[in-house]
């Protein structure tokens, strides 16, 4: 393991994602059902472009795979579900959330640009939120294209630089989540489909829009809960979607 990605795995087993708005106690059942509540509040989109229940009896790999939020959704409409993550803490909390279900999957901390897995391995592999954060993408793209069976799907997303809340961020000097992350990139979608080169064929679609935050308060917490949001969603979505602030890619190998 480099000294990078140990460095970023050592970030992750510090910082869960979205813990800030959290009230119950990390491990509970309470807790994972507040973190999802919360991530399909933000990432309300999500259930809409990926359909979970659409996988039943799939093997599906997740790279990154969190405290396993998005991999109980598939699990519970009957997809065999595995989980990697460079984080101990992470893959710890994931074990405690499929188990909190009653469901059954393999979760081992693993990095995901070196997968230990045979060619051909999977039918879907999923990475929401992961490409950004990992030290060599384009190895982890080729990993993940590797363990796919052919015709399998790859669903990815990451950051969009050209978007309304990379903007904002720069403009209110608020910081993004995360953003002292050893690694943090963000595309453009030219960058994104150069990424995916490996695939057969790649859709992509622009996604997250403003919704009110529980992260920020005062006064510019307000004025954006309050002004910004509604401002910005009365927009024709046309005219707005190039600027949403995750690039989500559907592919084909």
């Amino acid at each position: 393991m480099s000294a990078l990605t140990q460095e970023i795995s050592k970030y992750w087993n510090h910082h869960i994602h979205d813990l800030a708005v959290v009230k119950h106690p990390v491990g509970t059942k309470e807790f994972f059902t507040e973190l999802d509540e919360y991530r399909f509040d933000k990432l309300r989109y999500l259930p809409q472009v990926v359909n979970f229940g659409a996988y039943r009896r799939k093997k599906i790999l997740e790279i990154g795979c969190g405290v396993g939020i998005d991999l109980v959704r598939f699990a519970k409409a009957g997809a065999q579900v595995t989980g990697v993550d460079l984080s101990q803490t992470a893959i710890d909390l994931a074990g405690k959330n499929l188990s909190q279900n009653s469901l059954n999957g393999t979760l081992t901390v693993m990095d995901g640009e070196n997968l230990e897995y045979p060619n051909e391995s999977f039918d879907v592999v999923y990475a929401h939120g992961v490409l950004q954060y990992t030290g060599d993408p384009e190895k982890m793209v080729q990993e993940a294209f590797r363990v796919l069976k052919k015709g399998g799907e790859g669903i990815f997303m990451v950051y969009n630089r050209i978007s309304w809340l990379n903007l904002m961020s720069q403009v209110t000097k608020v910081e993004l989540e995360h953003e002292d992350a050893p690694v943090l990139r963000k595309y453009s979608i030219s960058e994104f489909n150069k990424l995916l080169k490996p695939f057969q064929s790649v859709r992509i679609v622009v996604e997250r829009f403003p919704v009110k935050s529980r992260l920020h308060g005062g006064l510019k917490g307000m004025l954006y809960n309050t002004l910004f949001v509604g401002t910005f969603n009365a927009v024709p979505k046309f005219i707005v979607r190039p600027f949403g602030w995750h690039i989500m890619a559907f592919t084909t190998k």
